[in-house]
């Protein structure tokens, strides 16, 4: 009785997992009275090519031999068409869609055996009507996800034998597709949860899994997920067929985020500096908000180059950037006449402080300081656009603000200003310019007759002052002094107490007047006499130390109004209307004269030399001779009503046709001649739908000049010429133009803008225009690595090639003393054409009309090679002449597989 029990005990059992078919989640039951209960685990690999549903032998296992269970947790699994317990063969199979799930681990397939008692699971394909393989293997286990042909794998051992495996590692944290690394193997061999053999394999980034335009093939090789392959002996690849390009042992590091690393040199050869290799370097992370790259040139000849750069950031805190760079360059040899050492270098800084940090404090850094001819004479590409640089400059502060009434903000600056032209070192030794540091303190503006939080009105309630402080330590210094004890021996101390008066009221509603007074109180730590040595018959200039001050003051009042006119055409028109806004505004300025701060002494031939101490101070002199003038202004808009070309839209347009046009001059009360003030007219305007912008100015003399070019107090006109006379101009036009402008509406290019806000980031310090050539450097990314591929592969435009140029004209004329001449006359322009989704050419370039002469030219060439990037950027002429050749790999987790060529230019 008591086996009919069990028999039909085992019935029941064998006739739940022989027909059960529902397609939903199973537990493991027991399938004997007296076996313990085994799961199966889903591991990460494949089973044999073509072996997708097989079954294997199954070996015979006594019940009673029981095994102690290694599951930490349940499995659970599920298939579409069937899942089926075999008891006579100890197996599970799932059949179309199976999926198996325990703790991390998840598998999917096509079908899906499991052994529950050897602990072994196998998953392959399935095969469609037409012979096609689907429903491959997914396998995924924490964050590693394997897609294979086929796996088996061992519960016991955790080891696993995989064919036809594809993996894909990150190749930085969150950063998967073009720039991730993908892993191929024919068969692979997992010894445990992070170790894992490979047989004839393949290595590529790129984006077509199936069929890769490149990859790495190794025969052998160990791969560790997220951390790195070791491979045995491993060539390249391209389009199946096979290049010379072959290493016997290969490393790649596979470290998700930020790791330590080697970077991999630039090397060529250079007529002047002989072999060389650019750009070697390591990489080091410091923690989770910074990075450090050291890098460094090597030249055959002797010359070389080292730099640091550092990158910091903390959300809601701070980002910055220090670099620092020195080259020491060799020419020729020593003992020959050309022989030549310069030593040349650049530190950069950059810091800026999150505004919600500190809303009472801010501290800011932005530091280009070095050589003057560092940019020139660099043998780096990415410096080739500084070079066109006339100055230097640089400013780090600190700001504080106490809001408590009255408020005061007070700021410690140190700022610095370098001129790095030849022709502008050449007429200034004395070429850098620095305060160390200057000292700016102001009050916030007090209305003593108002209440605070009251309307103020009339002359009395709007009178209010403020005080102001600006004191600061300021040097003058070259090249060669320069960050030594040299460079304060000119150094100029001084402080300027400034506390302005003024209000202001109508008069007749329409005319605003205001007054203002303005007390000065000047401070030097030095001063300076004067006398005439008779035993040497020459000046002699002495220098008292110790503390002194003078003062000043001045007067000023004005009144303005503001005028409109309108022209109106009929609304039937083109142009409906035209508004012209005129602010006319009449100033009077009065300042005593401080004669009581000049001394004189006699000259060798007798007469009187009238100086003050204060000449050669850092806040200049007291004021001599009474000032009192009369000045206007008239400041003019001028812009048009316009009908919209868009029927459906109601109100017309308004565009600018003067954005500004103002015109001063004024007359001297207390001079005797040349009462009249030169005419200064300065204006600008946008046209073309804001395409081009037109900046100009000029003055006008309406005096004329003698034969030695000196002005004399007859009218111009009186003098046989014009009202006036042309003395000055300058002009200034910039356009730019893309195919992005030409057929989309207004709407389509706004939202294209709130999408990508910045369209072109400048590099190392470069112009964001590209008039000046882009500062491309090869070691570096590719210039658009940041492109997606489905622009590439899926391209928005079909006929059209997108385009976009650019132009800037710049002149300046002068004719002061008849001279006639023009100081710049230049024409400037970039541009860039897709002639096809992976072809790209460029160039920049100008002419100086002055010099009769080409600017600086450079020509570039770019072409997508899907996985690759090629590039060709050449200077064809020119002080700079050079030329770069560049093919290498866009993911940047295999940027040093690349080839480059490139020549240096001939230096003087």
């Amino acid at each position: 009785m008591q086996s009919n029990k069990h028999y039909v005990l085992f019935l029941l059992i064998f006739l739940v997992g022989a027909f059960s078919s529902k397609a939903q989640e199973q537990k493991v039951v027991p399938l004997s009275v007296t076996a313990v209960q085994d799961t199966i685990v889903a591991p990460l690999f494949l089973a044999p090519l073509g072996q997708d549903n097989i079954l294997l032998d199954s070996v015979a296992t006594d019940s009673l031999n029981k095994k102690k269970p290694l599951l930490l947790d349940k499995i659970t699994y599920k298939a579409k068409d069937y899942v089926r317990l075999s008891q006579k063969e100890n197996k599970i199979y799932l059949y179309n869609e199976a999926e198996i799930y325990y703790q991390d681990t998840e598998l999917k397939a096509g079908v899906i055996t499991m052994d529950y008692v050897k602990n072994e699971v196998y998953a392959g394909r399935l095969k469609d009507s037409l012979g096609n393989y689907t429903q491959l293997p997914y396998f995924k286990q924490g964050g590693s996800v394997v897609i294979p042909d086929s796996i088996r794998f061992n519960f016991d051992t955790q080891k696993a034998i995989i064919w036809n495996s594809r993996t894909e590692q990150q190749a930085a944290a969150g950063a998967l597709g073009s720039d991730s690394m993908k892993v191929y193997a024919e068969k692979t061999k997992k010894e445990n949860d992070s170790v894992y053999f490979l047989s004839e394999a393949k290595l590529t980034t790129a984006t077509d899994t199936i069929d890769p335009d490149y990859y790495i093939r190794i025969k052998k090789a160990k791969f560790v997920p997220k951390k790195k392959v070791i491979a045995g002996f491993s060539s390249i690849y391209i389009e199946d067929v096979p290049t010379p390009i072959f290493m016997p042992f290969a490393y790649f590091p596979l470290t998700v985020g930020r790791a330590a690393g080697i970077l991999m040199p630039a090397f060529g050869n250079d007529p002047n500096t002989g072999y060389f290799l650019q750009d070697m370097g390591y990489y080091v992370p410091l923690g989770d908000y910074a990075d450090v790259t050291f890098s460094g040139d090597f030249y055959t000849n002797g010359s070389w180059g080292m730099r640091a750069a550092s990158i910091y950031t903390k959300r809601y805190k701070y980002r910055g950037n220090i670099n620092f760079r020195y080259e020491n360059q060799v020419r020729s040899q020593k003992g020959f006449s050309d022989y030549s050492l310069s030593k040349n270098y650049n530190i950069q800084i950059s810091h800026s402080q999150d505004p919600k940090a500190s809303p009472n404090s801010r501290f800011s850094a932005s530091v280009n300081l070095g050589s003057s001819e560092f940019y020139r004479n660099s043998l780096q590409q990415r410096n080739l656009p500084n070079t066109q640089n006339n100055t230097l400059s640089s400013s780090i502060s600190y700001s504080k603000t106490f809001p408590a009434y009255p408020s005061v903000n007070m700021s410690l600056t140190a700022t610095h200003s370098q001129l790095t032209s030849p022709t502008a070192t050449a007429d200034n030794p004395d070429n850098i310019t620095m305060s160390l540091p200057t000292l700016q303190t102001s009050m916030e503006r007090i209305f003593p007759f108002a209440k605070r939080d009251g309307i103020k009105k009339g002359f009395i309630q709007n009178i209010n002052f403020q005080y102001d402080l600006n004191a600061q330590n300021r040097l003058t210094t070259n090249d060669q002094d320069f960050l030594t004890s040299r460079m304060f021996n000119n150094a100029r101390v001084g402080a300027r107490h400034r506390i302005p008066i003024s209000t202001n009221f109508k008069i007749a509603k329409y005319f605003s007047v205001s007054t203002s007074a303005n007390y000065e109180d000047i401070w030097t730590l030095e001063t300076f006499d004067k006398r005439f040595d008779a035993e040497t018959n020459t000046t002699v200039r002495d220098t008292i130390s110790g503390f002194d001050r003078f003062n000043q003051y001045n007067f000023s009042a004005s009144i303005g109004t503001t005028l409109y006119g309108t022209f109106d055409f009929g609304e039937d028109k083109k142009i409906q209307a035209i508004r012209h806004v005129m602010r006319p505004s009449i100033s009077y300025g009065y300042a005593p004269s401080f004669d009581q701060y000049y001394d004189q002494y006699i000259d060798g031939n007798g007469e009187v030399v009238q100086f003050t101490r204060f000449e050669g101070t850092l806040n200049g002199v007291p004021r001599l001779g009474r000032s009192n003038s009369l000045s206007f202004s008239l400041a003019n808009v001028l812009e048009a009503k316009v009908s919209d070309k868009d029927s459906t839209k109601l109100e017309a347009k308004k565009v600018p046709l003067l954005s500004n046009l103002n015109i001063s001059s004024a007359y001297n009360l207390e001079s005797d001649s040349l009462r009249l003030s030169p005419l200064s007219i300065n204006g600008g305007t946008n046209i073309l739908d804001n395409k081009m912008s037109i900046n100009f100015s000029a003055n006008l003399d309406p005096y004329a000049i003698d034969n030695n070019g000196m002005r004399i107090n007859t009218l111009n006109a009186n003098n046989g010429g014009s009202l006036f006379r042309l003395t000055r101009a300058n002009a200034n036009i910039t356009y730019s133009i893309s195919s992005d402008m030409f057929g989309k509406d207004k709407d389509e290019e706004e939202e294209e803008e709130e999408e990508n806000p910045f369209d072109y980031v400048a590099q190392s310090g470069g112009r964001t225009d590209d008039l000046f050539g882009r500062a491309d450097s090869f070691s570096d990314n590719p210039m658009d690595n940041n492109k997606d591929d489905s622009d590439i592969e899926n391209p928005k435009y079909g006929t059209k090639i997108p385009w976009n140029f650019r132009l800037a004209y710049s002149a300046g004329y002068s004719n002061s003393a008849r001279q006639n001449t023009f100081g710049n006359n230049a024409l400037m322009f970039s541009g860039d054409i897709e002639l096809s989704p992976r072809w790209k050419v460029g160039g920049s370039s100008g002419y100086d009309f002055q010099n009769s002469g080409f600017t600086l030219t450079q020509l570039r060439f770019e072409r997508n090679l899907g996985s690759f990037n090629m590039r060709f950027n050449w200077t064809p002429f020119g002080q700079y002449k050079r030329w770069f050749f560049f093919i290498g790999i866009d993911a940047s987790i295999l940027s040093d597989l690349k080839w480059e060529n490139r020549s240096q230019p001939v230096r003087n």
